[in-house]
């Protein structure tokens, strides 16, 4: 899911470590005491970081409404729930 459409170098993030990292960023900006040069830089990261974890939700999101469609289609041939 991330693989597909994260921007360089997020390719091997989990969901799970992108929202760690993020957490730490906003914890890192709302402590303050940073130069507006590293401020601009955490909140960009922040940013891809946002949409790292959206990428991977908008995926679980997919997958979820797919296996909700098969459950509740007669015609399925796959017996797994789902």
């Amino acid at each position: 899911m991330a693989d597909e459409k994260a921007p360089a170098g997020e390719k091997t993030l989990s969901y799970e470590q992108a929202r760690e990292e993020l957490t730490e960023v906003v914890r890192r900006l709302e402590t303050g005491g940073l130069t507006l040069e590293q401020s601009i830089e955490l909140w960009e990261r922040g940013e891809k970081l946002a949409a790292v974890c959206e990428e991977w939700l908008q995926g679980a999101r997919v997958k979820l409404a797919a296996a909700m469609a098969r459950r509740t289609d007669p015609t399925a041939s796959d017996d797994t729930p789902f």
